[in-house]
């Protein structure tokens, strides 16, 4: 009867294990401006600020840091990225823009720092990522939906790295960017600045799949669910291997990226950039 007993104590304290840590994930994941959902062993992060057309404020990158952190720990399996609204992510938030006028080189430093964390981070998740593209990802928001593993866009979406319009060096994504498709593409999206569709997008490797609007979730699950075939061990191990690939060489070029990103925000260019776009005039560019 004794040994019942401690069966039967055992059992509770387990539900109660099982039950608290349902709690406290249930805690952890609470964020103002993304929505996050796990089913049947995919994660889906929604950016939720469609209003904004879902732009980076510095609150959105704490959550995003917050909820890759949660989910790497979590039960899931595969992680979708989409956006609430008709953007999935339209670059930094006006706000903040103006907010950087008055940072000091050292908190410029610690920004470029964050953010480099932020793509580090999704580039570097130890689960396979998919990006659900619903609508334009610009210069932030291109990063985020290129730096994960499988990139899906409906046809209307447009890309493009558009920094260099504004005074900003397109610095930390371009460390990325020339892995994923090659130094003349490159060049090409980040001196020019221009928008690009989705056809483009695809032919130059930026994209994986051009998905029907009103297929695009059900196909990015439907990818999820392949991948889940898969071990999940080996998943995580070639994650690994291909980050631990690339670390040496990333680590040098962000380390620089992260310099110059802080050090452009000094100049004069920089400021009229930000100044000209925030009062929708044309900049009147001094070179320095």
């Amino acid at each position: 009867m004794a040994h019942d007993i401690r069966i039967h104590t055992l059992r509770i304290e387990a539900a109660d294990v099982r039950f608290y840590a349902r709690r406290s994930l249930k805690k952890r994941m609470s964020y103002n401006t993304l929505q996050l959902m796990i089913d049947a062993g995919v994660a889906t992060i929604k950016l939720n600020r469609p209003d904004k057309r879902n732009a980076i404020s510095y609150e959105l990158i704490d959550d995003l840091l917050r909820a890759l952190e949660d989910l790497a720990a979590s039960p899931a399996l595969v992680l979708v990225l989409t956006g609430a609204g008709k953007a999935f992510c339209s670059g930094m938030d006006l706000e903040n823009l103006k907010a950087l006028l008055g940072r000091s080189p050292e908190q410029s430093l610690e920004d470029s720092q964050t953010m480099a964390r932020l793509f580090r981070s999704l580039y570097q998740f130890p689960k396979p990522t998919i990006a659900a593209v619903n609508g334009p990802a610009i210069a932030g928001g291109c990063g985020l939906a290129t730096l994960c593993d499988f990139t899906l866009a409906v046809p209307d979406a447009k890309f493009g790295y558009t920094e260099v319009r504004i005074g900003f060096v397109p610095a930390i994504v371009s460390t990325f960017l020339l892995r994923q498709i090659g130094e003349k593409h490159a060049r090409d999206l980040l001196l020019t600045g221009r928008i690009i569709t989705t056809d483009e997008a695809c032919r130059i490797g930026l994209i994986n799949e051009i998905v029907p609007a009103e297929k695009l979730i059900e196909r990015a699950r439907e990818l999820a669910a392949q991948l889940m075939e898969n071990s999940p061990a080996s998943l995580r191990y070639t994650k690994r291997l291909l980050s631990d690939h690339a670390r040496p060489e990333l680590d040098l070029q962000i380390d620089s990226a992260v310099r110059e990103n802080a050090a452009v925000r000094a100049t004069p260019d920089f400021r009229e950039g930000i100044s000209s776009f925030l009062e929708k005039r044309k900049p009147r560019w001094s070179g320095q």
